[in-house]
């Protein structure tokens, strides 16, 4: 499994943490991972990155349905 998942499974599972500070590290592990790409970077590296987006976006579906379901729809625009 993909070290982003990982990381995301380990902050969607993180009770001590309220559900805004679970989507907000989701978030920042997707933006992080979208920093990372550059002009360099292969196809096969932009869509794994666009399928862990959608993994994570699965996950705070998880804890915020509205919010899952809204992200995900944007990205499949």
């Amino acid at each position: 499994m993909d070290k982003i998942r990982l990381l995301a499974d380990k902050i969607i599972e993180d009770f001590t943490l309220t559900v805004k500070d679970r989507t907000d590290e989701l978030l920042k592990l997707d933006a992080i991972q979208y920093t990372n790409l550059g002009l360099e970077s292969s196809k096969e590296e932009r869509e794994g990155v666009k399928d862990n987006s959608k993994y994570i976006y699965r996950k705070i579906k998880e804890i915020d349905e509205p919010l899952g379901k809204n992200l995900i729809h944007h990205m499949d625009v």
